[in-house]
């Protein structure tokens, strides 16, 4: 699924109006679609109950005005709230008409009962920006304290479709997107405002659109990335994978990481880590070949096993470095030099992105491909900027970031972005139980097994994020977001690839 600007959605609809329809067509397609999603969801609830239909001055008001005809029809009440007085532009004039001589009600906001089982907002449309003022600042206010079940059609009202800023807007239940997503459905703050958000298709067609955009990740895409195994295979088909991870102190980061790169079907797995590490590690692997190597006085990887460390790298066809490594004087050089002479693609995560800070132009002297995979503060630190910045600029940071290093950018959190700088990708499942110690790891390690078994490391870690996203919503639908943990994920994970063989 598509995601665009404002501006870019704009354009679409214009090039839409010029070749295929009028506008009056496509808003009443609008409304009829988002219409079916209403009734299909809500059927139960507003069957002979009050429906308030708010509505404002723009184009989005004519959206509202469809839906109102259709609900009627389907034995809702609706009644249509006018925010700021009767429309004034042709298109939602002719159907605001068409509603009233079909018998919907009418009323003003000033005079509005908000007691309702639903409110729909059609308030704000895409081309909102800056602040919510009078008289709609009373009405946002009004629907966030009454009670109802809230739809905002296209954007919750208040929120910015292009930046996702927002601070006074609609808290919808469901956003129904029209056409394509919106960046608002996506990035923070404004996702917050969106519940579910669902996408509306009202047939505008594909050459209307005209860039590269951001994409959604599919369950279709990821199943198209996966090959069906042949019959007369061995594990050396299916790529050796090197994991430099874990310490005395965090063995369980090397164990998770383990685990997720064999549960994503890697065919050989060696687990390098510090000596003291080992009774760990042993006791909760037993399919990986182990090397322990040499340690320093905090027990996390010494200087001295760097010759060992860069022949192992020259075993595998891809690295997972820095899950729970520790950051110090000798993981800063281990991992540096590991960056420098790795002929195979490296994923880097956790310490060994903070082992670098020091030194991030190491990655511009890396031989072959390099997956970094920062949460928003890890990014902050990358980029130099506070965690507020990056928050607020999730996909201009990350495209950026890639594009200047030549490297693939995963930028976790709510709806994890996927970018190599020239292509990016958004993930949109995945939920707040996910928000704890391990689940970096399990990431890593199957972004580096899919990578090491032959696929791009930018379709590896689009892949391994949804995957990681699907694990993690079924863990929560099966247990709970605060009882989940990263081994319920990691149980489930080897029949989830099931989705996709």
């Amino acid at each position: 699924m598509k995601i665009l600007t404002a501006k870019e959605i704009g354009r679409a609809e214009q090039k839409a109006f010029e070749k295929y329809f009028t506008e009056a067509q496509l808003m009443k397609r609008a409304g009829v679609e988002c219409s079916k999603v209403i009734i299909k969801k809500y059927s139960g609830l507003i069957n002979n109950q009050r429906v308030l239909i708010l509505c404002g001055k723009g184009k989005n008001a004519g959206d509202g005005f469809v839906i109102a005809k259709q609900l009627l029809s389907c034995g809702a009440m609706p009644v249509i709230v006018l925010c700021a007085g009767e429309p004034s532009i042709a298109e939602p004039l002719q159907y605001f008409n068409e509603a009233v001589e079909s018998g919907v009600e009418v009323v003003d906001f000033k005079k509005a009962d908000l007691n309702c089982v639903l409110i729909i907002d059609c308030v704000f449309g895409t081309g909102f920006h800056g602040e919510v003022k009078a008289p709609f600042d009373e009405v946002i206010t009004a629907v966030n304290q009454s009670g109802a079940a809230v739809v905002s059609i296209d954007v919750p009202s208040g929120t910015n479709a292009t930046t996702g800023e927002a601070e006074l807007a609609v808290k919808a239940n469901l956003t129904i997107a029209i056409s394509t997503l919106k960046y608002c459905h996506i990035l923070p703050p404004a996702n917050e405002f969106c519940g579910k958000t669902v996408t509306v298709d009202i047939g505008i067609p594909e050459d209307c659109y005209n860039g590269n955009y951001p994409q959604t990740i599919t369950k279709s895409f990821v199943k198209s990335c996966f090959k069906k195994r042949a019959v007369n295979s061995n594990k050396g088909d299916f790529g050796r994978q090197l994991n430099v991870c874990g310490s005395y102190n965090m063995p369980g980061a090397a164990v998770i990481c383990a685990k997720a790169g064999l549960k994503t079907g890697v065919g050989l797995l060696k687990c390098a880590f510090p000596k003291s590490a080992y009774p760990a590690l042993t006791a909760n692997l037993t399919q990986c070949v182990f090397a322990p190597m040499s340690e320093n006085e905090n027990k996390t990887f010494s200087m001295g096993a760097l010759t060992s460390l860069l022949e192992e790298v020259k075993w595998a066809d891809c690295v997972a470095l820095g899950c729970g490594i520790g950051n110090n004087d000798d993981t800063q050089v281990l991992c540096n030099q590991i960056i420098r002479e790795s002929e195979v693609p490296v994923v880097l995560d956790a310490d060994g992105i903070n082992s670098i800070l020091l030194n991030i132009d190491v990655l511009r002297e890396s031989k072959a491909q390099l997956v970094l995979t920062p949460h928003p503060g890890e990014m902050a630190r990358l980029i130099n900027e506070d965690i507020s910045y990056v928050q607020s600029h999730r996909i201009e940071c990350a495209k950026a970031f890639a594009k200047d290093y030549g490297c693939v950018l995963v930028l976790k959190g709510a709806n994890t972005v996927v970018t190599d700088g020239a292509e990016v990708f958004v993930n949109t499942n995945g939920n707040a139980g996910m928000a704890m110690g391990g689940t970096g790891d399990m990431l890593t390690g199957m972004t580096a097994s899919l990578t090491a078994q032959g696929l791009s490391p930018l379709c590896a870690a689009a892949c391994a994020v949804y995957i990681h996203g699907f694990c993690g919503d079924i863990a929560a639908k099966e247990i709970s977001q605060r009882g989940m943990t990263t081994d319920d994920m990691l149980e489930l994970l080897g029949a989830v690839m099931g989705e996709f063989e």
